[in-house]
């Protein structure tokens, strides 16, 4: 089934690049993914990768690192909507039916995946989540245009501080990111060797790219790793250094990376946070607030107690 999906992968533009077998690979592992499929005339029509993971004896599907979305595609219709829905439904609970046992379910959807009622149906619940989207890229003076004032001030404001250098060495990359996240007192949430899996795999299939603000001192204010597909481009990791956050690189950044991308995709996914200071900024560029789905089903009582257990001690 697998070899099957691949082929798809190279087929079909509109499957996004989280879902897609090398990115799966770097951040799962070759033998931790799979794919549920529906096929109708020897036409693959539905699929849905997921990535299972063990955990205190439990069996998770769940999100991989750095991953933002996974998720059911579903090939378009051109069909009646009253028709479009009665498939969808079809095709979402054959997809269900394949998945391999597991203790609990989570999976954050693409925003194109906004009916998630046959799941409901099969007992899973749903949360809204939101991301923020420049949701066309073909006019960069209206882009930028979008952003807020205090924005535009703070990108030319550093236009003289620092010089953009593309390309940054992996390892290069993630200690500064390890470091400005120690210096906020936090830790870093995935390992060397992952990034560099995913650093490697996606310059490789020609859809990734690093950027930096250096000064005159070779003092990295801020960098940014970024992966597209046809239909869009994501902020994937930010690194601000706090010791420069005031000379606004962070917002350079931003324009350089969406006028870079521009002419290889069509949109530009900031990878949202519900984070509330994360969630001002990203909006400050003038992007638009799109929700998405974060579906879940917990199919083991015991787990279910022992989180409710733990959420008590907390």
């Amino acid at each position: 089934m697998k070899r099957k999906y691949r082929e798809l992968c190279e087929q079909e533009p509109t499957i996004p690049i989280f879902s897609k077998p090398w990115w799966l690979d770097s951040v799962c592992g070759e033998s931790n993914w799979g794919v549920c499929m529906v096929e109708n005339n020897n036409q693959i029509i539905a699929t849905m990768p997921y990535y299972m993971a063990k955990r205190y004896g439990f069996t998770y599907l769940t999100q991989p690192p750095l991953t933002q979305t996974l998720g059911p595609w579903l090939r378009a219709s051109e069909a009646k909507y009253n028709k479009v829905l009665g498939q969808q439904k079809d095709l979402m609970q054959a997809l269900i039916e394949q998945l391999p046992n597991y203790d609990y379910f989570i999976q954050n959807w693409h925003y194109n995946n906004t009916n998630w009622l046959p799941f409901y149906w099969k007992g899973f619940k749903q949360t809204t989540r939101y991301t923020y989207v420049i949701n066309d890229l073909t006019d960069l003076d209206r882009v930028y245009a979008e952003f807020e004032h205090s924005k535009r001030k703070n990108i030319k404001k550093c236009e003289g501080i620092v010089d953009i250098i593309y390309d940054i060495p992996f390892d290069i990359f993630y200690e500064n990111h390890k470091m400005t996240l120690a210096k906020q007192g936090s830790n870093i949430s995935y390992s060397k060797a992952l990034f560099k899996k995913v650093y490697e795999e996606g310059y490789s299939n020609g859809c990734a790219k690093t950027i930096g603000a250096y000064d005159k001192d070779q003092n990295l204010h801020a960098a940014l790793f970024v992966i597209w597909d046809d239909m869009s481009a994501y902020d994937l990791i930010s690194t601000i250094d706090p010791d420069y956050r005031r000379h606004g690189a962070a917002s350079l950044l931003i324009k350089e990376i969406i006028k870079y991308v521009s002419v290889k995709t069509k949109k530009f996914d900031f990878e949202g946070s519900m984070i509330e200071p994360v969630e001002a900024s990203f909006r400050q560029f003038g992007a638009k607030q799109t929700p998405y789905s974060q579906v879940t089903k917990d199919n083991s009582r015991m787990l279910s107690f022992a989180k409710a257990i733990n959420s008590l001690i907390r």
